[in-house]
């Protein structure tokens, strides 16, 4: 019986079903915040390019940062395609590939910022230029690589009954957590990146059952380590304390200087904004306009409204993602769907928190939108694995009924056998 169920559905061995069409509002949902994002940049680009050639002395033109940020568009849409076509399993493989390829790139850039070949912007060191391709940060590979690598490797230590010892599972996972933050918070100086590879692991680790007292040590263990990180560096305790000054920093505090024009940013938008083009904070008062501070941008330009709009979407974003992860049967997808969860939550709750003041600046990027290459790509890359898995996907009435199948007709096998033995 349970064999004709899995032959009527299509089901493979491991219970997934025949391939379906994917969830489209997936698609549309990254399609529109990255049109959000290129729109708002087309809006400020030219203000942002008269101020980089009078105080720096570049020659960049009106649509400089425009056409950038379109080109990068496409090559995030490019590497979400990708992902959505090439056959999970295949992805899966090289997970651990992946994963050396994001470290031997941090390792470099390491090296390179020691020895003087690489330098820091605002006194960290986060890219790597290739000349006129651009820079890439390797953090971010390091991301997509602890994704695609967790996800067999904690799925195989739930099938042998091991995601609870500490020698088989937990001692590996923390060692390669452990090199992870060394090199993105320790060397690169990224406390916010190195919040969201821990929001990874964390969110993987909870799917894949990890017992709650473990979970509750974890996050102590994550608690200490990130107050030791804070107070060795002077330059997050100076953004801690001014968060908990709260609002009587005054504006000519340096350290506040950040938040208290994103601030002003978003509350000049009002209800409905100032409009596209007559945001007044991008033209040189805002740091980061078109990176990590373009939610305030957002608010001042749409307003109340659009700011709410755009949470809507996000959050709407990460329901299907949960969607997905609830219709997985094979637990590698599931943790797949979960890790890319909380690698998009954690980036959009720090990055938006930070700008409305309830949490320390951290320096992250708002996915799809914010300016630059490198993350949209890696972030669209794990969007389009996670619209293949959502091909193959099962409704939860459909599991049950498998289950209670299979139940049923392993008890009938039994009771045929008992009867069979007694009438000889």
């Amino acid at each position: 019986m349970a064999a004709g169920w899995r032959e009527r559905r299509g089901a493979t061995p491991e219970g997934v079903i025949r391939k379906h069409h994917g969830d489209r509002l997936i698609v549309i949902f990254t399609v529109l915040l990255m049109f959000i994002g290129l729109l708002v940049i087309y809006a400020i680009g030219p203000q942002r390019a008269n101020l980089m050639n009078s105080v720096f002395g570049f020659e960049y033109d009106s649509g400089y940062f425009f056409w950038k940020q379109l080109l990068s568009i496409g090559l995030a849409l490019g590497a979400f395609w990708a992902m959505s076509v090439v056959p999970y399993n295949f992805v899966l493989k090289h997970g651990a590939k992946v994963l050396w390829a994001g470290f031997i790139a941090c390792a470099l850039l390491a090296v390179g910022y020691w020895v003087g070949v690489i330098e820091a912007t605002n006194g960290a060191a986060r890219w790597i230029e290739l000349g006129p391709l651009g820079s890439v940060q390797p953090a971010e590979i390091l991301k997509f690589g602890l994704l695609l690598y967790l996800a067999v490797f904690l799925a195989v230590r739930v099938k042998t009954g091991k995601i609870n010892d500490w020698k088989e599972t937990l001692l590996p996972v923390a060692a390669i957590a452990g090199f992870a933050v060394l090199f993105v918070i320790g060397i690169q100086k990224d406390l916010g990146t190195g919040i969201s590879l821990t929001a990874i692991i964390v969110a993987m680790l909870f799917v894949a059952g990890i017992n709650k007292k473990i979970i509750f040590s974890l996050f102590g263990v994550l608690l200490v380590a990130g107050m030791v990180m804070i107070f060795t560096s002077p330059h997050r305790v100076e953004r801690v304390m001014t968060y908990l000054q709260g609002d009587n920093t005054s504006t000519e505090d340096a350290d506040a200087y950040h938040i208290q024009h994103a601030k002003i940013a978003i509350g000049s938008g009002g209800m409905f904004g100032v409009g596209i083009g007559s945001s007044v904070q991008a033209s040189g008062y805002l740091p980061e306009s078109m990176n990590d501070s373009i939610f305030a941008i957002i608010g001042e330009t749409f307003g109340f409204v659009g700011t709410v709009a755009l949470l809507g979407l996000f959050v709407a974003l990460l329901m299907r993602l949960l969607s997905v992860m609830d219709g997985m049967i094979d637990l590698r997808l599931k943790l797949l769907a979960a890790g890319v969860f909380g690698w998009l939550g954690a980036h959009v709750i720090l990055n938006i928190a930070a700008m409305i003041g309830i949490f320390p600046l951290t320096g992250i990027t708002l996915p799809l939108l914010s300016y630059g290459g490198t993350s949209m790509i890696f972030i669209a890359a794990a969007l389009g694995l996670v619209f293949q898995l959502s091909k193959y996907t099962v409704h939860s009435s459909r599991i049950k009924e498998a289950t209670d199948e299979d139940s049923r007709s392993r008890r009938g096998v039994r009771r045929t056998r008992y009867a069979s033995r007694r009438g000889a």
